[in-house]
């Protein structure tokens, strides 16, 4: 079937949020620090019910409408400084809601394994899984022991209307634990064991039907460990895999025959691929590779269980269609052209494939929810992430590369500011934090628009150590936090000042958390560089990590730190800017809160002492109640303010 929605694209709106756009000479910083009003939005498998996660004062909650009119039937919120989550349809009429704790802004909320389910129009609403929940709910529910553990659905089995997989993680005394999956009552909690894993911390895989076929996990995060069940069940049978590198290898679906499996997976530390394993001959085939990168996202029919795209991204988005000629690809391609410069995804759809919801974003498009109906071929739209930015008023984010004094590609981003040409710019170099396993992608970004709509282009670089790029890549970064990671950053500045792009003269450079200690490390290797640099929540003191915040609290924790910053305490402090102020010349803007466990006020106080003792001029705001970051707007806000006003001071704008 060919769906040419070029022909007869046909646009309603249903539910957008409406703010008056006066002509003012700038966009209202308020506008950058403001929430997504909506998030996550699917449809219901029968299609008569459509979800959204909706913020509602500063809290996640999930609203739900009737499609026949799009009038509101429910809304799940819950109490005190809990917030809905994930959300699974597990039938045509019933959700199952993860209930999610908020620490701070830039950290994951925090997560204790509580499952409540609820019919659409509110009936029959009960936590399901989960200690503090069952505990809550009533003596009914606490007939049965309370799961210790961390609960996450597996497989919402909705052909099922009763039942869902749910793989827990239990809370014992040991850091990896033996995983266990259950079949849960989607309407009493009533649950019975499926299977326990083989090895220590395990993720699995369902086939078509629901059975729990496949699992993997890790033994110290080095090998694979991935064990097999017949289609009719039996006991677990371990393959061997060891050329197949783990730490990367996910298991993602089972093909049209139930015999084999795809995964994405790394081999010699390369990007990774999408390989097809056979469950029988235990050979590997290799289905499909980008150069250099690793797949963003695998996507994955939820109806049918199948794969039909990869989305990569090495500048701008792209789509590899493994099943060229399935529904979903042809439907893919389609809103793809019809919706021309923007990042398509399909999120959502009716257990016919009839009705899609559809995610489209850029650079300048916040993001977009539509509903698609197959039949009719019309495209609606139905939520503006956030619909009180112009696109119009924001700027374009273009990919870069360069090579690396060592000759190493680097890929980036920059941002030119809206109505300038890329040339002579004031800029500020934006590192991404981490290190190790976040990069940088093109699309929306509120802090770069925000330095943006005030005339500073922003330059971002995924430097070596990124995640994104294989295994090797990332690896390359270890124990060169202070130096080569460093020099990938200051040499994407050195290639614009090169190509006449931004002015040598008018540069700073900001971050938060490793994009803070960056700020700090790359102005002092370069003192002439940098005019001012920003650190928020960030690490200035590398020793000091070893002692202080979660990372180091953790069993795995100083492995880890021994692994990606070695343990020669010479080279940690000369890699570390509370020791080196001396070279410093740029002006000094730190932000810290009082709650951080990440990065704790520690490292903040010894950057600040190190500051005093040198006589080096310097700005400092501590938030006491934020954690990792900023969650509530009101200090965004206040916090974008003073960047701004800072940026201002020491760039000419």
């Amino acid at each position: 079937m060919n769906f040419l929605l070029r022909c007869n694209l046909l646009v309603l709106l249903l539910f957008v949020s409406f703010f008056s756009f006066s002509k003012q000479p700038q966009i209202p910083v308020e506008y950058f620090s403001k929430n997504k009003e909506f998030n996550h939005a699917t449809i219901s498998p029968g299609g008569e019910y459509l979800a959204v996660i909706n913020k509602v004062a500063g809290k996640n909650a999930l609203v739900i409408f009737d499609t026949e009119n799009f009038k509101m039937l429910h809304a799940v919120a819950f109490e005190g400084n809990a917030q809905v989550g994930d959300y699974h349809w597990v039938n045509n009429e019933r959700v199952v809601v993860t209930k999610e704790y908020l620490k701070g802004w830039q950290d994951h909320p925090e997560y204790h394994g509580e499952i409540f389910g609820v019919n659409a129009n509110g009936a029959r609403g009960k936590y399901l899984i989960g200690y503090h929940g069952e505990m809550q709910t009533g003596t009914r529910l606490k007939r049965q022991t309370p799961l210790y553990g961390t609960s996450f659905v597996l497989d919402p089995l909705v052909t099922n209307k009763r039942k869902m997989l749910v793989v827990t993680y239990p809370w014992t005394s040991s850091n990896e634990p033996h995983t266990i999956v259950y079949e849960v009552d989607v309407y009493t909690g009533k649950r019975k064991q499926v299977t326990l894993s083989p090895s220590r911390m395990a993720e699995f895989l369902t086939d078509h039907d629901g059975n729990v076929r496949v699992s993997v996990s890790t033994d110290n995060y080095i090998d694979a460990k991935i064990h097999t069940k017949a289609k009719d069940g039996g006991d677990w049978e371990k393959l061997n895999l060891r050329e197949v590198s783990y730490g990367d290898i996910r298991l993602k679906a089972f093909d049209k025959s139930g015999d084999n499996i795809y995964m994405t997976a790394s081999v010699g530390g390369e990007a990774e691929g999408l390989y097809k394993l056979n469950l029988n001959t235990k050979e590997i085939e290799l289905v499909h590779q980008e150069q250099y990168i690793s797949p963003k996202r695998v996507w994955v029919d939820e109806a049918s269980k199948e794969l039909f795209a990869i989305e990569s991204e090495l500048g701008y988005p792209n789509y590899a269609f493994i099943d060229k000629d399935s529904h979903k690809s042809v439907r893919l391609k389609s809103l793809i052209e019809a919706l021309q410069g923007d990042q398509v995804q399909l999120v959502s759809s009716t257990s016919n494939g009839d009705i899609n919801v559809i995610y489209a974003s850029s650079d300048t498009n916040p993001g977009k929810y539509y509903l698609y109906d197959g039949v009719q071929n019309k495209l609606r739209i139905l939520f503006s992430a956030r619909g009180w930015l112009n696109e119009n008023e924001l700027s374009k984010t273009k990919p870069i590369q360069y090579k690396t004094r060592d000759g190493l590609t680097i890929y980036g981003y920059l941002t030119v500011p809206n109505g300038l040409e890329d040339k002579n710019l004031p800029l500020v170099v934006m590192p991404h934090g981490g290190p190790h396993g976040p990069r940088d992608y093109w699309g929306y970004d509120s802090e770069v628009q925000l330095l943006a709509s005030r005339g500073m282009a922003v330059l971002r670089v995924n430097f070596r150590g990124s995640g994104g790029f294989g295994r090797n890549f990332e690896e390359a970064g270890y124990q060169k936090w202070g130096s080569d990671i460093q020099f990938d950053i200051i040499d994407g500045v050195k290639f614009l000042i090169s190509n006449g792009t931004v002015n040598k003269n008018n540069i700073c450079i900001m971050g938060s958390s490793f994009g803070a200690y960056s700020a700090l490390q790359s102005a002092i290797l370069e003192p002439d560089m940098f005019k001012c640099a920003i650190g928020t929540v960030g690490i200035y003191d590398l020793p000091l990590m070893f002692e202080e915040g979660d990372i180091s609290g953790r069993s795995t924790g100083q492995n880890y730190l021994e692994n990606v910053l070695g343990t020669d305490e010479t080279l940690l402090k000369a890699f570390s800017p509370s020791y080196n102020i001396d070279k410093l010349k740029a002006a000094v803007f730190i932000v810290h809160a009082g709650e951080d466990a990440r990065a704790p006020i520690e490292q903040a106080e010894s950057l600040i002492a190190a500051l005093k003792k040198a006589n080096h001029p310097y700005k400092y705001v501590l938030l006491e109640d934020e954690g990792h970051g900023f969650y509530k707007e009101e200090h965004r806000t206040a916090y974008y303010k003073q960047v701004i006003n800072f940026l201002d001071k020491h760039l000419e704008l």
